[in-house]
């Protein structure tokens, strides 16, 4: 029998044809699926475009990988001018390649339960607009057949922190716990995440060797005690993030705001030259934003440091649910995220919320805004969110050492407070 979903409870999904995901990922396939897409003799359809290729090789010989190919725009060769799947049109949604038809859904094991997290790359799950996705456990327990490998109750839970591991049970207690914060705790997004951050803190010095079970649940309690006690009821008290702190995290914007899906249309000399000089832009942090895309107009690094006041009331809800569907579906940590421990992806997880703000301002900025809207939260939200994750680069050595050093500077509480005001 396939193990149980679990739901986010508080989210609603429905598409809505806005063909933003076929715009903005590289969709890769299997043989089996580039085979079935040749097959159907699209050569000289009208609206697929002559010369592109409809699917593009991708590694070396022998270890072959594929995706399908891009419009001159950079759309997925099959999306039609009215936001609409080709493939889907003509052949019906099961022949679309499984990496669409589960978009924007991720499923990820649980010991004895599959946690369901979403994409918040898609506006409309930023938007939460749609039927709530508790009402799709059918659809859900269909793609969970495809997608779930045998045995994934025999995936063992992700590290706590380095070298220290609970069974299953105890550390989605852990969870549960961060949950809590975010869902019960007092303020806005801002507070509740400082504390939680606490939290995680405290967990990261602890050793679990002889703390299990009830146990686990009475320490559990004394230090979210603790981080309650210990964390700032105002955030306008906290200090403004360390220099090091800005430099580094200037550079972490800069990851999140790249648009890098398209390598094919991006390789070559002149286009890693211009990102290392984005990415000296981005240390120095004066005179003007490099143009990373469309959407990010050029704006003095010095407007993105002032107030912008408080964030509309939808923009608050909408952050609070984003880092909820994350950690309710373990979409921070183990195999669903580089398979880092959970202490180091909270703290991953909880860097996009200033991430996100900084972002907005961005936007706001080059539209002319004095105070951040909600769409520009969204916007900022669904860019970010993108890469969170799914980025090759974003597990990598460099990126890891940069969120470690943030904490270990106590900046990430810093620049939480600092880009809420």
């Amino acid at each position: 029998m396939p193990p149980p979903l679990e739901l986010p409870t508080l989210q609603n999904w429905s598409c809505h044809n806005c063909g933003g995901c076929c715009r903005q990922h590289a969709i890769e396939i299997t043989a089996a699926e580039r085979h079935r897409i040749n097959s159907q003799n699209w050569i000289g359809e009208p609206g697929i475009a002559p010369g592109r290729p409809l699917i593009v090789r991708l590694g070396l010989p022998g270890s072959q990988r594929y995706r399908l190919g891009h419009q001159a725009d950079g759309a997925c060769i099959f999306l039609d001018e009215r936001g609409l799947c080709r493939i889907h049109a003509k052949f019906g949604e099961q022949a679309k390649p499984l990496a669409c038809r589960i978009y924007p859904y991720a499923f990820h094991p649980a010991g004895k339960k599959i946690t369901v997290s979403l994409r918040f790359s898609c506006p409309s799950v930023a938007a939460n607009r749609g039927s709530p996705v508790t009402s799709q456990q059918q659809e859900l327990k269909a793609l969970e057949r495809l997608v779930v490998p045998e045995g994934a109750e025999r995936i063992p839970p992700p590290e706590i922190s380095p070298g220290e591991r609970l069974e299953w049970l105890d550390t989605l207690k852990i969870v549960e716990q961060l949950d809590e914060f975010l869902a019960f705790g007092p303020g806005g997004v801002a507070t509740r995440l400082v504390r939680a951050l606490k939290f995680v803190d405290l967990l990261s010095q602890s050793r679990f060797e002889k703390i299990r079970g009830n146990r686990l649940d009475e320490f559990l309690e004394v230090i979210s005690e603790a981080a309650a006690g210990e964390a700032p009821h105002d955030l306008a008290t906290v200090s403004e993030p360390s220099s090091t702190g800005r430099m580094q995290f200037r550079l972490l914007c800069a990851q999140y705001a790249r648009r890098d899906t398209f390598n094919d249309r991006q390789a070559g000399w002149r286009s890693r030259w211009n990102l290392l000089l984005s990415a000296l832009r981005f240390t120095r942090g004066t005179g003007l934003t490099p143009q990373l895309h469309a959407e990010l107009a050029q704006v003095p690094f010095s407007d993105l440091e002032r107030p912008f006041g408080p964030k509309e009331e939808t923009a608050e809800e909408m952050l609070i649910r984003y880092l909820r569907v994350k950690i309710q579906g373990l979409h921070f940590c183990g195999p669903a995220y580089y398979n880092v421990p959970l202490t180091e992806g909270f703290q991953s997880l909880a860097l996009v919320v200033p991430v996100v703000l900084w972002l907005a301002r961005w936007l706001a900025v080059g539209q002319g805004h004095t105070s951040l809207e909600n769409d520009d939260v969204a916007r900022a939200l669904s860019l970010a969110d993108h890469h969170h994750g799914y980025s090759p680069a974003f597990g990598q050595r460099g990126f890891r050492s940069r969120v470690r050093l943030l904490a270990r500077l106590d900046d990430i509480v810093r620049l939480i407070a600092w880009y809420n005001r």
